[in-house]
Order: C-alpha cells, then sequence, then structure tokens
C-alpha cells in the first residue's frame, strides 16, 4: 500500500462537524452573556431609576394608600374689648367628612348621611355627585357642629366617614357683631374687624397623619402629628362691651317704640377717639327692629341736616367775620334760585343773634352766617372737619361720603351745603367732626383698635389717632356755650340728663327718594332724625351721636330733638358710671325754659 500525501475524503468529514459545533456553542455562551449582562443591566437602571426619579412619586403612592392625613386648624386669634372680656373667640366644633376611596356602596352611604342630616332630594344628589367624583378624595359632610352633633353621623358606622376637630368662630353674646364681622367655614374674614386683621387674627395650620389598614380603618396607637397648629396674634379693641350692650339695648327700644326702618349710635372718646360703642339697627322682613349683621355707622352716609350748622357757623366764628352776638336780620322764608328755603317753624323777619340762630336751629338764620365766608373757605373748613375722606379707621367698606369741590355747588346747593344739605356724612363722620369743637378745636380720628397681643403674650399698642387743628380753642369755646344753650332753652332739652352739663345739636334732614326728590310719590316726607351731644360740657370726656332712620313721619317724635335726643339722655348716666366720670352738679346746670319744637 502506498501513501500520496492526501488524507483520504472520510478521515476529513468526520473531524468537520466537531470544529462547527465547537463555533456555535461559544457563540451561543457569548449571546447568553450578552442577553444576561443586558438584563441585568437593565433592571439596575431601573432600581437606579425607581430610587432617584420615580422614587417620590412612588413613596408618595405607598405612603397614600397606607396614612390618611388631617389639617390640624389653628385657632383664630381673640378679639377683646377694652377691659379684657372676650368678644369674639374660637371654640371648638367637630367636622364631618368622607374619603371616597374607603366607601365601598357611595349610594348607600350618601343615602344614610342625608337621612342623617334631613337633606332635600336635591342636596342628597350633591352629595352622591360629590362622593362618586372620580379621584376624590376627600368631601365635606357637615362643619362646625357639636360634639353630640357629630356623634349623630359618626354613629352610623358608615365606611369612609372620619370627623375631625376644628375651631369655629363665635361673637360672644352677639356684642358689636356688626362691627367685629363675620369669618367664613375655613375661618378667614369676610367682613368687618375679621377682614381688616385678618392676617394678624390668622394662625398657622398643622398637619396630623393617621395609618390605615387596606379597608380605610384607622390603625390604633399609630397616629402622629408632624407640625402643630400655632394660633393667631390676638387684637384689643376700644370698644366697651358693657356700654356697647347699653348702647344696643336703647337703641333697640327706640328703632321699635317709633316703628322707624333703623337706628345708628355711636359713643366715642373725646380726646382720644376710641370708639367705646357702635350699634347699628334695622327692621328685618317680619317687622321686628333687631341688631344688623352691616355696621352702617361706617359704611352708609345721608345727608346730616341740621347738625352740619355746628360745622358752619364754627367756620364764620374762627374767621372773626361773626361773634355769638352778631345780629342778623333772618326771615321766616327765602327764594332761592326759585326754590323755597324755609326755617322748621313760621315766623316773620326778625332779629337774630348767631346763639339764637344756633339754638332754634334757624336754617336761614344759618346760611346768612355762612354767607359772610366764601364758598372755597366753608368748603376747606367742612374738609379739615373730615368729610369727603374716610375717617382713616381703615375699615372695609367705609364709605367717604360725598363733598364736591365748592366750583362745583350750584344753584341752592351754594347756600344748603351750610345746613346740611347738598353733601352726604356717614354717622362715624358727623360725630368725629362734632367731637372736633368738644376736643377744643381739634380733629382726632376715630380709633377701634388699642393694640395687638402676640403669641408670647406681649401686648403692642397701635399708634394713637392722627389729630389735625381745625378751629382756635377759643371757637371752639364759643361754640360749646352756643351748644350748652341748644340743650338748656333750644331744639335739645329732651337730652338734659339730671347731674350732668350737656353740650349737643339736633338734625332733622329729609331723606332723598327714588324720584330724586325730598317727597315720596304720595307728597310724604321720610326723616333722618339725629342728635349729637358731648359731656362733661366744660371738659368733654364723651361725645355720642344717634340717629334715626324714618321714624315715623306722622309722629311729633320724627325730629332730631325728639326722636334722637331722648336716647341720648338715657345713655349718659350708664357711660358715667362705667368710666367713672363724676356728676357737674345736682341739677341739668340749665334755668328752666319752655319746651321748643325740638328740630
Amino acid at each position: 500500500m502506498s501513501f500520496t500525501g492526501e488524507v483520504p475524503a472520510s478521515m476529513r468529514s468526520s473531524k468537520i462537524p466537531s470544529v462547527e459545533a465547537h463555533h456555535r456553542v461559544k457563540n451561543r455562551l457569548r449571546l447568553t452573556v450578552v442577553l444576561f449582562i443586558l438584563a441585568l443591566t437593565a433592571l439596575l437602571g431601573r432600581v437606579v431609576l425607581l430610587q432617584t426619579i420615580q422614587g417620590d412619586a412612588y413613596y408618595e403612592a405607598s405612603v397614600e394608600q397606607r396614612t390618611r392625613v388631617n389639617i390640624l386648624r389653628a385657632a383664630r386669634g381673640v378679639i377683646f374689648d377694652r377691659n379684657g372680656n372676650e368678644l369674639a373667640l374660637s371654640v371648638p366644633s367637630t367636622t364631618v367628612y368622607a374619603d371616597p376611596r374607603d366607601i365601598t356602596d357611595v349610594p348607600a352611604v350618601a343615602r344614610a348621611l342625608s337621612v342623617a342630616l334631613a337633606h332635600t332630594p336635591e342636596q342628597e344628589a350633591r352629595l352622591l355627585a360629590a362622593l362618586s367624583a372620580p379621584g376624590s378624595k376627600f368631601s365635606y359632610i357637615a362643619r362646625g357642629l357639636t360634639k353630640e352633633n357629630a356623634q349623630t353621623l359618626l354613629g352610623l358606622g358608615l365606611p369612609g366617614v372620619y370627623s375631625y376637630k376644628e375651631p369655629s368662630r363665635q361673637v360672644e353674646g352677639g356684642v358689636a357683631g356688626a362691627v367685629i364681622g363675620r369669618t367664613d367655614p375655613d375661618g378667614l374674614g369676610t367682613s368687618g374687624l375679621e377682614k381688616q386683621f385678618n392676617t394678624i387674627l390668622t394662625g398657622v395650620d398643622g398637619k396630623g397623619i393617621r395609618e390605615v389598614d387596606k379597608n380605610g380603618r384607622s390603625i390604633a396607637g399609630v397616629q402622629s402629628t408632624t407640625a402643630a397648629p400655632v394660633p393667631g396674634d390676638d387684637i384689643v379693641l376700644t370698644l366697651d362691651k358693657n356700654i356697647q350692650f347699653q348702647t344696643d339695648t336703647a337703641l333697640l327700644d327706640r328703632v321699635g317704640q317709633l316703628s322707624a326702618k333703623g337706628g345708628t349710635a355711636i359713643v366715642m372718646d373725646s380726646m382720644t377717639g376710641h370708639i367705646y360703642a357702635m350699634s347699628n339697627v334695622r327692621r328685618n322682613a317680619a317687622g321686628s327692629a333687631v341688631l344688623a349683621s352691616g355696621n352702617f355707622a361706617a359704611v352708609e352716609a345721608y345727608e346730616p341736616g341740621s347738625v352740619a350748622k355746628v360745622f358752619s357757623v364754627s367756620a364764620a366764628l374762627n374767621e372773626g367775620v361773626v361773634t355769638p352776638e352778631t345780629v342778623l336780620q333772618v326771615p321766616g322764608s327765602i327764594i332761592v334760585d326759585k326754590f323755597p328755603i324755609r326755617d322748621a317753624w313760621p315766623h316773620p323777619t326778625m332779629d337774630m343773634n348767631v346763639r339764637m340762630i344756633i339754638s332754634e336751629s334757624s336754617n336761614i338764620g344759618t346760611l346768612k352766617t355762612a354767607e359772610k365766608i366764601t364758598s372755597n373757605k366753608l368748603h376747606d373748613y367742612l374738609s379739615a372737619f373730615g368729610f369727603g375722606q374716610k375717617t382713616g379707621l381703615d375699615y372695609p367698606g367705609e364709605s367717604r361720603g360725598t363733598l364736591r369741590d365748592a366750583n362745583k355747588w350750584r344753584g341752592t346747593e351754594k347756600v344748603t351745603v351750610s345746613y346740611g344739605y347738598g353733601m352726604a356724612a356717614t354717622p362715624l363722620q358727623l360725630i368725629a367732626g362734632v367731637n372736633t369743637v368738644a376736643n377744643k378745636g381739634t380733629y382726632v380720628a376715630p380709633q377701634l383698635v388699642s393694640a395687638t397681643i402676640d403669641k408670647a403674650g406681649k401686648r403692642h399698642p397701635v399708634p394713637e389717632s392722627a389729630t389735625h387743628s381745625v378751629l382756635k380753642p377759643e371757637t371752639a369755646a364759643s361754640m360749646t356755650e352756643m351748644l350748652r344753650e341748644v340743650i338748656c332753652t333750644g331744639t335739645g332739652e329732651l337730652a338734659q340728663v339730671k347731674g350732668m352739663e350737656i353740650a349737643g345739636k339736633t338734625g332733622t334732614g329729609y331723606k332723598v327718594q327714588s324720584n330724586g326728590t325730598y317727597s315720596t310719590d304720595a307728597g310724604g316726607r321720610k326723616y333722618f332724625a339725629s342728635f349729637v351731644g358731648y359731656f362733661p360740657a366744660a371738659n368733654p370726656r364723651v361725645t355720642m351721636l344717634i340717629s334715626i332712620d324714618e321714624p315715623d313721619a306722622s309722629s311729633r317724635d320724627r325730629f332730631g330733638g325728639t326722636a334722637a335726643a331722648t336716647v341720648f339722655a338715657r345713655l349718659v348716666p350708664g357711660v358715667m358710671h362705667e368710666l367713672g366720670i363724676q356728676a357737674t352738679g345736682s341739677g341739668t346746670g340749665c334755668k328752666a325754659g319752655a319746651k321748643s319744637a325740638g328740630h
């Protein structure tokens, strides 16, 4: 046998398959390793993603699934009167709510709650819609409940129905409710001082967390508070709770007696401008006189009528163009721009000195006195007395009244503004204006808040009221002397008080009707009867305003001297007692005189 050097074909074919198989194994192994590495990389990437970018979302979902968060409402700051009596405070109440995530049968729960709450079909439908809203986690059922009323709902044992405690605002006894104002269900001020001082009074809510099981039931012993609520700061008012109560009572009685539409009363410290009481009464739809919900003393303006004579006559006195003894010829009526102007009582042309003009409240005598100064000068004085501008109280909705520029006065307005027509003032502006005379010629802005109290209990007094000089002290003294005669022998005799010398001015204004005139469509009149006075006359401590809105027009008591002055006289002894003001003698300080018309 010989060999040619070639490998037999049979031998070659037996080795080739083993090499190819080896390569295929290696390739599969490489592929497996690559796939494993890719899978491991993806897994690691997913882990990293879950721990970083998506971590918060999944954590929040986990927390949301196993916990429920409650807002812990902060108590609103207390509102005190000047003596530390609580006027408005937060009291505990219960809010019942539902978490739709924990409710298995929404229609059944809505039905059970509606029966317990005596809902109308419409209210039940709204509740069902709220509980069925996609993604809803929270829905109020009832707020501001007493513990007993809340237990009526919670006692039903309905799944997904829970409660929490929150403060509810309460005005003690309703005293000064119109001035204090209101808060919404969330405890935010919506009117009055509650709104004005909302930032100071509002606290910082806390947050509580409770863990729940898969059925939404709280797990006992694991509830925790993550942030405690912080109460708001307190404010101290200038109001006196006792004086406010007496003022409310007297005004309610008088409005009821006169079948009037309403009334306003303000009691103020003559030197500081501090308001001791501010009362508002309105007749409701049932015909009863009740304390009003709005503070009309600051937000409602009207033509003041004869009280405004104080300002025009004071201006003329201060300018030196008249004295209390200056005599003027005063007819019973005159025509101005084709419009008749009359005094409140008929009389022929007669000599009156300025003292008598004020005492008897003569319209024509007043306009003749005011004519001795220019319209621009009179306007400047009226502005200095505070008219046509806000008082600085910054009370929400406060009106600035109306006082047009003198160069815009037309026709009768040039003369009627001297006795209270052609301008409009709020009761707050009117008392501050008259108080300028009481305060020896210096205007002092009214003030309702005297201090704030922070969370540490430290008291922070607010700045004193702004002041500015309007009259010379001797002018104010002359006016006070004449306003004493208004009380002693003039239109304000019913304001006399035994043991106290009073100075003051009556005012009876016609109200403008919807037809643009001072007469109703039936030809009648509607009145605004006012009295503003202060005491003790020689060294005033207190200034008071009483206004009666639309007393019975057919009654003798429709005038300022009859409708309003009597309320003043009723209040003086109580105010003297509360403030420790000593009597000025055993009598009124007036000589006996004939009763006047009371205008």
